[in-house]
C-alpha cells in the first residue's frame, strides 16, 4: 500500500492528466480549458469512439488566441507542445458541419513531467499488474 502512496505522490507532482469521453452533439461546439505554466510540456490526444464518419474538428489556441493546432474531419490525433506563455489554454472540438449525427469523443490532455512520471511507473513505484503492465507498454506504442 505504501508504494502505491508514493507512486500517486510521484504522479500528482509531476504530471497532470484529464482524460474524459463526451457526447458532441450534431451543429455543437464542445471546448475545454487547462492553466498552464509557461515551459510546460503538454500532450493532446483525442478519438471519436462513435458518430457519422468518426470525424469531428479540434483547434488548440494559447491565451492569446495564438492558434498551435487546427485541423478538420480527424478521427484521432495526438498532438505535443510546449506552452509558450502562462494562462489559460482552450481546446475546441466542433460537430458543426453535421446535421444529424452526434459523436462520443475520448479526450486525454496530459501536462507536466512526462519523463518523470514513465520513469516512475518503469522503475516500480509500485507493484503493477499485468493489465498495467500491458497499458503502460499500449501507451507508449501508441505516443510512439
Amino acid at each position: 500500500m505504501l508504494k502505491f502512496v508514493i507512486f500517486t505522490s510521484i504522479l500528482a507532482i509531476s504530471a497532470s492528466a484529464i482524460e474524459l469521453t463526451f457526447e458532441l452533439p450534431d451543429n455543437a461546439n464542445q471546448c475545454f480549458y487547462e492553466d498552464l505554466k509557461k515551459d510546460v510540456d503538454s500532450v493532446f490526444e483525442f478519438q471519436v469512439v462513435t458518430g457519422g464518419h468518426y470525424d469531428v474538428d479540434l483547434i488548440i489556441e494559447d491565451p492569446n488566441g495564438k492558434v498551435l493546432y487546427k485541423d478538420t474531419k480527424k478521427q484521432y490525433d495526438s498532438i505535443n507542445f510546449k506552452a509558450e506563455l502562462d494562462g489559460t489554454y482552450k481546446a475546441c472540438f466542433s460537430n458543426e458541419f453535421s446535421t444529424f449525427s452526434h459523436k462520443i469523443v475520448y479526450m486525454d490532455w496530459q501536462f507536466g513531467d512526462r519523463n518523470a512520471l514513465h520513469a516512475a511507473v518503469t522503475q516500480g513505484a509500485h507493484a503493477m499488474s499485468q493489465l498495467e503492465n500491458y497499458a503502460v507498454s499500449i501507451g507508449d506504442k501508441l505516443r510512439t
